[in-house]
């Protein structure tokens, strides 16, 4: 099959990246982020590929941009292709370039989103438009969504679409968005490309001790500070049980297979942390994702130095495997105790998808098209992206946003990072990547 990808659109990805980059949307959290001029900004450009994009707000200026391409197959399941247009903050001190200068230098595009991710945004914007220069039609119904709100909440971006225009996404059955299908040299010379099929649930938590305020001076046996604070303490220092996920178990399988070994995670007594050691570098893409975790990342107690609140705050930063929800109830149960409350503050599901079928093998199979010696592999998100939203449509997510990068390219540290960038070719390959994957599945 005949890729529909030219020079136009190889340039307009690397054009794109830079011009959404170029657009600040950065997202504060608690609504302050506006991302909407970004938005105008793809629906043009879809616009100008022959589609009919929808912009949809549910707070003015947070704006969601929807489009359908006709498939050549009406009877075929209809494919969801999604990526944010927000991005987290960046302090321009800190910075060699301004992080929203979008700047082009050395073979390297600069600025906050390049990786995270209007490097996708642009990769799909690209290839859209090369099928509408070259006539192509994919098999099935493809729907494109740019969201807001990503990097907070969602309840402005995917999380409003899913519950207010479900019907934008009808038909569709399977999706992808970030994060996967990129390089990683685990320094024994091999290329892995870890596509996303599976992600940690969210569990954003409120702890909130009361006590009896009173003089600092004072004993006070109910101190909701020291309530708290022990609290914390304990949620912290806790160690969570191993728990082995299907898609984890697979990814723990060829990567051992990489190295020669042959191990079955499931039998009793399996050695993880020895066979993780012999993995080196690679055991990154599995050591965040054998267990449920709970950090905590916020207090907030008090207002004058000698008064004893009667109240005091904490957030944790919760994520739960799947199947392993009831779990991490009980736990925080038992580690907050008597004296301390605690609630979801923000809650998603976690997220798996099958490794052993149709749509998996396309995207390997896209992925290793175009770099043949490389080595693609299944694995869980420590963290979660807009595909548990679209997962209450009964839409099935993978993460792949494919790039080629050079060895000693540090793209995890890139993710939310100072100095974030991505390499020219590494959007030609994406582009060449996507544009097979999207056609052939």
């Amino acid at each position: 099959m005949a890729g529909a990808v030219d020079r136009t659109a190889l340039d307009e990805a690397v054009e794109f990246t830079s011009g959404l980059i170029r657009i600040d949307t950065a997202n504060r959290g608690g609504g302050d982020c506006r991302e909407r001029p970004a938005a105008e900004y793809a629906a043009e450009r879809l616009a100008a590929a022959g589609l009919e994009p929808a912009l949809l707000e549910r707070s003015p200026g947070r704006t969601n941009v929807v489009a359908r391409i006709a498939g050549s197959d009406p009877a075929a399941e209809a494919l969801l292709v999604h990526g944010h247009l927000d991005v987290v903050p960046a302090e321009p001190a800190e910075w060699s370039v301004d992080p929203f200068s979008g700047e082009v230098r050395d073979g390297v595009v600069w600025g906050r989103g390049a990786v995270d991710m209007k490097n996708m945004d642009a990769m799909v914007l690209a290839v859209v438009r090369a099928w509408a220069r070259a006539g192509v039609r994919p098999r099935r119904d493809i729907v494109i969504a740019f969201t807001a709100d990503e990097e907070d909440s969602a309840v402005d971006g995917s999380g409003f679409l899913a519950d207010h225009h479900p019907h934008l996404f009808e038909g569709c059955t399977e999706g992808i968005g970030e994060s996967g299908a990129f390089t990683v040299h685990p320094g024994d010379g091999r290329a892995l490309y870890p596509i996303a099929a599976g992600e940690r649930g969210t569990a954003w938590l409120k702890l909130t001790a009361h006590g009896t305020a009173g003089h600092g001076s004072k004993p006070n046996q109910a101190n909701a500070v020291t309530r708290l604070a022990a609290a914390v303490a304990r949620i912290g220092a806790y160690e969570w049980p191993v728990r082995l996920t299907d898609t984890v178990v697979a990814c723990i399988t060829e990567l051992a297979a990489l190295q020669g070994l042959s191990v079955d995670p499931r039998v009793p007594g399996f050695d993880l942390d020895g066979v993780l050691g012999s993995l080196g570098p690679a055991a990154a893409l599995v050591d965040a994702t054998v267990r449920n975790s709970a950090n905590p990342t916020m207090l907030s107690a008090g207002y004058k130095l000698n008064v004893i609140p009667g109240q005091a705050t904490a957030y944790v930063d919760g994520r739960m495997l799947p199947g392993g929800e009831a779990e991490f109830i009980a736990t925080l149960d038992a580690l907050t105790g008597p004296d301390v409350r605690w609630e979801f503050h923000h809650r998603e599901v976690a997220l798996e998808a099958p490794v052993n079928g149709r749509t998996y093998g396309i995207l390997r199979e896209s992925v290793e098209r175009f770099d043949p010696e490389g080595h693609v592999v299944p694995f869980c998100m420590a963290g979660g992206t807009d595909a548990k939203q679209f997962s209450r449509l009964g839409i099935t997510g993978y993460g792949f946003s494919p790039l080629k990068l050079p060895p000693g390219f540090d793209y995890w540290s890139l993710f939310h990072g100072v100095d974030e960038r991505v390499p020219v070719e590494a959007l030609h390959f994406g582009v060449r990547v996507l544009d097979h994957a999207l056609r052939t599945l």
